[in-house]
């Protein structure tokens, strides 16, 4: 993998997700398979370790907006590390193609549920601070 696009990555995956909050694993697993030839399990491990200090900083700034909900954000915390194991032994047991059809059904899925709670219940514009 080339340093320098490993670093177009990181940062365009950090951008997305400060901006989205993501984590930035919706644009570092497939920029890795896409762009950098890796494979999806590698892909899906390497974001993994890639998302632990874009969530940190994403985390530190947001608390100071006072947007994190820390009780919340515990709870997903504390579970997590058990389905976390349990996703890595079965992605590590199905064939590379299930994987990476799996992946791709979840982001449709997840763009389509957008995409319809957006048109379904339109938000009121959010306030102008630069004033």
């Amino acid at each position: 993998m080339s340093s320098i696009a490993a670093a177009i990555v990181g940062f365009a995956g950090g951008m997305v997700g400060g901006l989205l909050g993501v984590g930035g694993g919706v644009l570092f697993v497939p920029a890795l398979v896409i762009f950098m030839d890796e494979t999806q399990v590698r892909a899906e491990a390497t974001s993994l370790l890639a998302i632990v200090p874009v969530a940190i900083v994403a985390v530190w700034r947001q608390q100071g907006y006072g947007n994190v909900r820390v009780r919340d954000g515990l709870m997903i915390g504390v579970l997590s590390p058990l389905g976390a194991g349990i996703g890595v032994v079965t992605a590590n047991a199905i064939p590379q193609r299930a994987l990476e059809l799996t992946f791709a059904a979840l982001a449709l899925l997840i763009a389509a549920q957008l995409v319809i709670r957006a048109i379904r219940h339109p938000r009121e514009p959010s306030p102008d601070y630069s004033d």
